[in-house]
């Protein structure tokens, strides 16, 4: 999988795709507007962090790629890669439970906490990219 050099990207499926884990300093992108919202990525090689009209969206450390980034309907899913092992969070509902899959794997029922966040570890190697869904049960 390539980094997202663009910081922050429209698919033409309609997803997003951001993130840059080979920049050695922090770089952002604000005011990227995708279907009526206002998008902001800060991205390196430590952290990468995504905002929708302000509010988090996503973080992973260390800093990773995101591909096809969709969250709709209580279902997020998305390819991640980056160049070791990783830790992502994300915002959804509070307190629900959700289901983890990575690679079409059931990883788990996860619940989130009371702000609405989940965290997943992924192992992962440069070059390998991971498919994630996560899915409110």
């Amino acid at each position: 999988m390539a980094v997202v050099k663009e910081l922050l990207r429209t698919e033409s499926d309609g997803t997003l795709s951001f993130g840059d884990y080979t920049l050695a300093s922090k770089t952002k992108l604000e005011d990227f507007e995708f279907q009526g919202n206002l998008y902001k990525v800060k991205t390196f090689a430590e952290i990468t962090k995504l905002e929708k009209n302000g509010m988090f969206v996503y973080e992973s450390v260390p800093g990773t790629a995101v591909e096809n980034f969709k969250a709709e309907d209580g279902t997020v899913s998305f390819k991640v890669s980056a160049p070791k092992d990783v830790q992502f969070t994300l915002e959804l509902e509070a307190d629900s439970e959700y289901v983890v899959y990575m690679d079409g794997v059931n990883m788990g029922d996860m619940k989130t906490n009371l702000s609405g966040k989940l965290s997943v570890s992924a192992e992962m190697d440069e070059g390998k990219t991971v498919e994630v869904k996560i899915e409110k049960k």
